[in-house]
């Protein structure tokens, strides 16, 4: 079933990115449609331009309401935290950027790619650019960040800027890293997870079991699927009551996490590299469950949480006896404006000050960078080889 969610989502994304960037057969039609979303970015930068230093914010997306409030609330505080900073957000998903517009779950909101927004950038002259992912591992998403928007940024890919003006950037473009970029990465969240107050609650009263993405079967982009089975052994060294599995990365899927509450030795497989795990059976009566996303959206929302589907972790993890829940009401920090304290509610990563507070460590470290040869190069100014 999930396997067949992730490749009908799949689909679905490639027609609707296809839509996206070619809304029509007509060639008019689409350079058209190109220049009015181009256009409409502009306007915005012009308008909300207030330094000469920005720094973008790369989410997937989301077409939830409650994904929209976290992403006000992030970028509110990138904004208090980093002064003498513009701070803008944009979505990877050309399907979350087109159900926005359309309205999906709420009302319309405009959301734009990568491309467009560092066009805009680009065009309001920015000095220093800082483009930060708020992916959680370093995988498809990060890779198409770092690897296509920003490089083709670099090498003026469309001729939208002056060979003076990208002389200037360079060594002043930089890419902050996703939330477990790294291994220590991992143990830093670990720490930070365990300390959150309804996590501790939920976690000295039985099993509490976090749902990340993965990247798909077959894939492991700069290792990033090995993060978290690196964050699982962190939360263990802690509690053995912790279990991290995922939608898209096989061997972790919601099955998997219950054959390790069963306890056993399992090979897990990551990528090239083959893992072996022992888990102690755990007689925990009890479950609470967590999106290790940095919104709660689509898969929080239907694969963890919905008790109709008979495959989401909350019906699976019921049917095996232990009584599990996929909502909270011990979390203080809703970013939702229509949730209160004390309603049931699914609390997402960057919904967590202390989770913020690790990704704009990263943003910082990437700012530490400019100016360096850690920074990025244009090719106007790159030595020859």
């Amino acid at each position: 079933m999930m396997k067949i969610k992730t490749l009908m989502l799949a689909m679905m994304a490639m027609m609707v990115g296809m839509t996206f960037t070619a809304c029509s057969s007509d060639d008019d039609d689409d350079e058209s449609n190109y220049q009015k979303y181009q256009k409409a970015v502009d306007d915005m930068v012009k308008t909300q331009k207030r330094n000469d230093k920005v720094i973008l914010l790369v989410a997937f997306g989301s077409t939830w309401e409650q994904a929209y409030d976290t992403f006000d609330k992030v970028v509110s505080e990138y904004k208090s935290s980093f002064s003498g900073y513009d701070v803008y957000l944009s979505f990877s998903s050309a399907i979350c950027i087109n159900n926005a517009r359309g309205g999906e779950n709420t009302d319309p909101k405009d959301y734009y790619d990568p491309e467009h927004w560092l066009t805009a950038i680009g065009r309001a002259g920015y000095k220093q650019v800082v483009v930060q992912s708020l992916q959680v591992i370093p995988g498809e998403e990060y890779r198409r960040v770092r690897d296509s928007y920003v490089k083709d940024f670099m090498n003026n890919r469309n001729g939208d800027f002056t060979t003076a003006y990208m002389k200037s950037l360079d060594l002043n473009v930089v890419v902050g890293t996703p939330l477990m970029a790294e291994e220590s990465d991992a143990r830093n969240l670990a720490n930070v997870l365990n300390q959150e107050a309804d996590i501790k609650a939920a976690v000295a009263e039985g099993i509490v079991a976090f749902m990340g993405h993965g990247n798909p079967e077959g894939y492991d982009y700069y290792g990033g699927n090995i993060r978290y089975l690196q964050l699982e052994n962190y939360l263990r060294e802690l509690n053995l009551n912790y279990y991290v599995g995922t939608v898209d990365m096989e061997d972790t899927y919601v099955d998997n996490v219950l054959e390790h509450v069963n306890g056993g030795t399992f090979d897990i497989a990551v990528g090239d590299v083959t893992k072996t795990m022992t888990y102690t059976k755990n007689n925990a009566k009890k479950a609470q469950l967590y999106p290790l996303m940095s919104i709660a959206g689509d898969h929080a929302h239907n694969d963890m949480a919905d008790p109709d589907d008979d495959e989401s972790w909350y019906s699976m993890f019921n049917k095996a006896g232990i009584v599990t829940k996929a909502y909270e009401t011990n979390f203080t920090e809703a970013c939702w404006k229509k949730y209160k304290k004390g309603e049931e509610y699914i609390p997402a990563l960057a919904e967590r000050a202390a989770v913020r507070r690790l990704w704009m460590n990263h943003t910082r470290e990437a700012i530490s960078k400019l100016g360096t040869d850690e920074a990025l190069s244009t090719p106007t100014t790159a030595p020859e080889e």
